[in-house]
């Protein structure tokens, strides 16, 4: 999460404003990233999973497998935002620093 400061203090160069903004949008993109990445796997583990198991038992897949899928993915979004609101409270600067 430091990293985050670190990156938007090497482009902002000493305007805080922009500081804030790169901390925001770089937190942002890296969330939005880790989302699509997570939230192809899980689908893929669905999938596989619905796949298995219909050869063992026939079941339809929008019977069950989506509802699963959204609380999957509602869950992650959750995790996500969390881990994304930690980082932008843990790098905006409402001062500069004194060095």
């Amino acid at each position: 999460m430091r990293r985050i400061g670190i990156a938007a203090s090497k482009m902002a160069k000493d305007n805080l404003l922009t500081y804030n903004l790169f901390v925001i949008l770089i937190s942002f993109l890296f969330s939005v990233i880790v989302f699509f990445i997570c939230a192809v796997v899980i689908l893929l583990v669905v999938l596989l999973t619905s796949v298995i198991l219909h050869a063992v038992n026939p079941a339809d897949f929008h019977s069950g497998w989506v509802h699963m899928f959204k609380i999957c993915l509602f869950i992650l979004a959750f995790v996500v935002g969390v881990f994304t609101l930690t980082a932008i409270l843990k790098n905006v600067q409402f001062t500069k620093k004194r060095i």
